[in-house]
């Protein structure tokens, strides 16, 4: 069986007592993990859901959600966890689009969730989904083979909608043998789980590769630095994932000194290129961790490259080099492949890199060159085989390790008629990274405020994805093709900042 909870049984029998799971204070055993997965699999059947269904989840992390990756697996079934920061409008759409039977929410969400099955759980089901069904009767097990649809993760990308990355057994099957090699997985790995589990981030880098090998998570439902510290410390964690406005927060944090991390030894970050000073605060802070930058997408479960030990400063800009199923080139808008030090689109080669997007044929064929899938992101490669960001996604924003697209917020911002012209970019902000700025022409005789814009665009639109900025504007630059030059507009304004 290479069904998921096929290797939770697996540890169930040979290590019950071991903790897979630690979440509000209780620790969950392998043995206790594979009953309820069990159960709550049961619970899914007597809902209607058989295999290849899709399980649409909404929801923070908690066991609860672990529970549910699980289930879903162990009857076939393919899970779809989306994230709660959207609006209801682009909630409605990824569950629609990706016709999910069963909409399984925190009752917190009420608000946004949508659709006839819905399911709302409250705290106690939260902490386990079997408080919720108490009575269901264990499912057995559904055998899946690599090439069976696993998981569906909407992401945003240069279009005004988000795509379905269809994400396989053979997917997360390889990216957990790569990142064992490269990262030293083992049972006594205990991970920090902090970002939020419908990211790949948490859910992938490495998450639940963790129990893959009868390691531990520990989950917190939401991140607070201080709370972070106190898990390092009392639960001897030794590994973890942040987003790089996690790893400001923890460096920044008045009280981070009261706290015993020197168990931690390692920690992945990405998401943005890291500056010097950062790796070497991390450095003074976690004595005996290193800083690990990595590159990674949603389409290929996170981590293609990750810097290696001892040569942080030495390639101080780079995210590392390939892992080891991994092949990275560089290419031109023709797809010729580029020399070392040249500039073009990163494209990945291997067996955890997605076969597309969900009902998008069209989609799917441009996102590749042949075999090679085309990440839309700029770098090089130098002689060593080390890869460097040079640019963002084209008209990606990335703010506090979220991905947004500039064209879901222009959208929006036409259906305002003050505006004639609208570019959202992305400009440098201490907190987040990166925040949400927008650029706009206005009609003739008409007067747009900042506070305006937001509230048109709250209603509609993810809180974090509401431009945090208003700059109005006579034109804006174009190319002769009157494509908006956006490269050219984030030069300008932040030259004038």
């Amino acid at each position: 069986m290479i069904n998921l909870s096929s290797f939770i049984a697996f540890h169930g029998r040979r290590t019950p007592d071991r903790p897979a799971l630690k979440y509000r204070g209780e620790e969950i055993s392998y043995a206790c993990f594979d009953e309820r997965i069990r159960k709550v699999a049961g619970w899914l059947v007597s809902r209607g859901i058989r295999a290849g269904d899709v399980v649409a989840v909404l929801m923070k992390n908690s066991a609860a959600f672990l529970e549910l990756t699980f289930a879903t697996s162990h009857i076939g079934a393919v899970f779809l966890p989306i994230n709660y920061r959207l609006s209801r409008d682009e909630v409605d759409y990824i569950v629609g689009n990706a016709a999910a039977r069963i909409l399984i929410a925190d009752d917190e969400f009420e608000a946004i969730a949508t659709g006839t099955s819905l399911v709302l759980l409250d705290e106690a089901a939260q902490s386990s989904l079997t408080h919720f069904a108490p009575d269901a009767l264990p499912a057995p097990m559904h055998p899946c083979t690599p090439q069976e649809l696993m998981r569906l993760m909407y992401t945003s990308g240069t279009t005004d909608r988000p795509k379905g990355v269809m994400l396989s057994y053979e997917n997360f099957y390889w990216k957990s043998a790569d990142q064992t090699i490269a990262l030293g997985l083992n049972a006594d790995t205990r991970l920090l789980v902090v970002g939020p589990l419908y990211h790949v981030g948490a859910l992938d880098l490495p998450g639940i590769a963790v129990l893959w090998h009868g390691g531990l998570l520990s989950i917190q439902r939401n991140f607070e630095p201080e709370q972070a510290l106190a898990a390092i410390e009392t639960e001897k964690l030794n590994a973890a994932w942040f987003a790089p406005v996690m790893t400001t927060a923890i460096l920044t944090c008045p009280n981070r000194h009261r706290y015993d991390v020197s168990g931690l030894r390692w920690a992945i970050g990405g998401g943005e290129k890291t500056p010097e000073m950062r790796i070497r605060d991390f450095s003074e802070f976690f004595e005996n961790a290193r800083y690990i930058d990595a590159y990674g997408l949603t389409e290929t479960c996170g981590g293609d490259t990750f810097m290696e030990a001892g040569r942080e400063i030495e390639k101080i800009g780079s995210t590392g080099r390939s892992i080891a199923h991994v092949e990275i080139e560089i290419r031109d808008e023709a797809g010729n492949r580029l020399p070392p030090h040249e500039n073009g689109e990163i494209c990945l080669r291997g067996p955890k890199v997605t076969k597309g997007y969900w009902k998008d044929p069209e989609k799917t064929a441009s996102a590749f060159f042949g075999e090679w899938f085309r990440s839309g992101d700029v770098g090089y490669l130098d002689e060593d085989g080390f890869l460097y960001l040079t640019d963002r996604k084209k008209d990606m924003i990335i703010s506090g390790g979220e991905n947004i697209a500039s064209s879901e917020i222009e959208r929006v911002l036409y259906e305002l008629p003050q505006v004639r012209e609208a570019a959202v970019i992305g400009l440098p902000d201490k907190r987040w990274g990166e925040k949400p700025v927008a650029v706009v022409v206005l009609a003739e005789g008409a007067r747009l405020e900042l506070s305006q814009l937001a509230e048109h665009c709250r209603d509609r639109l993810a809180g974090f994805k509401v431009p945090k900025q208003l700059i109005i504007r006579d034109s804006l630059p174009r190319n002769p093709s009157g494509k908006v030059l956006k490269r050219v507009l984030r030069a300008e304004l932040e030259t004038n900042a």
